[in-house]
């Protein structure tokens, strides 16, 4: 049972019992498990988990862009009230760029060597505008490239002549050229600098507000999250384990998991006397992860029926928008139970 609060007309993305599964040798791993939220219009949502629980992997399959040995095993995504589970390869592919576009996290790896960047940038254009002229085409990419920070005769460089925080906000300019709906930005920050970074953080603000731009922004760093975004998904094993307001959630934290998050956050107030927070345990092995709540096993709040049975994602008592997937917060264990 999920219950999930939203599907009206402010909601752009509507994603129901979403699995992704990768076939290795050692078993199918469950990298997303049953995973149920909305993106509401206009807003921006950090996803946020420890390496591996997920986030990369669903972002992806937002996009339907999971390749074997994966595959997109069951769900709904439901994007502006239409199921893009039905699209063809023709209609996807105008989709996205159009519609959904994604700024990976590995710049290096997603741009052509032998293309200059002027060249990925108008591609992109004409691709999806092809009535666009390559002079149109070329202004937009040097008022965007500018806007990021790079001066605009590096639009002649190669991938190999910029560095890695210039490649990195190239790859965020071919996000953000087509004017999509939505953004999906997975660490799109991690190879910046903080100058740099505060700066595309800035144009993901300034898009949002001018053209009620949606962000799905996908990052480790919880701190980035408190300081752009509206709401905040927090994922452990492949699952969702709560979902709310940032304040609400950074204020009151639900989730077992999410306060460790929140404690493990480096702290430059701290005395000498006073030891950082570490989450003890280590993720599970999702090829064969644990029975009942993934979490339990390193959970200093466990009771019995956190390993015998797995909770569902429920709003917490008094505000509807607050989902935690946890014990702590069922009808069955509310009060002396989870008191106890």
């Amino acid at each position: 049972m999920v219950t999930t609060p939203g599907g009206g007309k402010d909601t752009l993305v509507q994603i129901r019992d979403l699995s992704v599964t990768y076939h290795t040798r050692l078993g199918p791993l469950s990298a997303v498990s049953g995973v149920s939220f909305d993106i509401r219009r206009g807003e921006i949502l950090g996803l946020v988990g420890e390496s591996g629980c997920g986030k990369s992997t669903l972002g992806r399959a937002l996009m339907r862009m999971v390749a074997p040995p994966a595959e997109i095993s069951q769900g709904q995504l439901l994007f502006d009230g239409e199921d893009i589970m039905a699209y063809d390869g023709e209609k996807m592919r105008d989709f996205r760029g159009r519609r959904v576009s994604m700024i990976f996290q590995d710049p290096l790896t997603s741009l052509n060597p032998v293309q200059r960047v002027d060249e990925h940038v108008v591609e992109a254009i004409q691709v999806h505008e092809p009535q666009t002229t390559i002079r149109v085409a070329l202004n937009r990419a040097r008022t965007l490239i500018q806007t990021l920070g790079i001066r605009a005769n590096r639009l002649r460089d190669y991938p190999h002549q910029l560095s890695g925080g210039m490649r990195q906000r190239v790859m965020a300019g071919l996000g953000l050229v087509l004017n999509a709906d939505l953004i999906v930005a997975d660490e799109a920050t991690t190879s910046l600098d903080v100058i740099v970074e505060a700066k595309l953080l800035d144009e993901f603000k300034r898009l949002r507000d001018e053209f009620n731009l949606t962000i799905l922004l996908i990052t480790h760093n919880i701190a980035l999250v408190a300081q752009i975004a509206d709401r905040i998904a927090v994922m452990y094993a492949g699952q969702m384990a709560e979902v709310g307001d940032v304040v609400t959630v950074f204020d009151d934290p639900c989730h077992p998991y999410t306060e460790g998050l929140l404690r493990s956050v480096p702290n430059v107030k701290l005395n000498e006397r006073e030891v950082l927070y570490k989450m003890g345990g280590e993720p599970p092995n999702l090829t064969h992860p644990p029975m009942g709540c993934r979490f339990h096993p390193r959970c200093p709040m466990a009771m019995p029926i956190c390993s015998a049975e797995e909770p569902a994602l429920l709003p917490v008592v008094g505000d509807v928008e607050h989902l935690v997937h946890c014990w702590l917060h069922q009808p069955q264990t509310r009060g002396a139970e989870a008191q106890a």
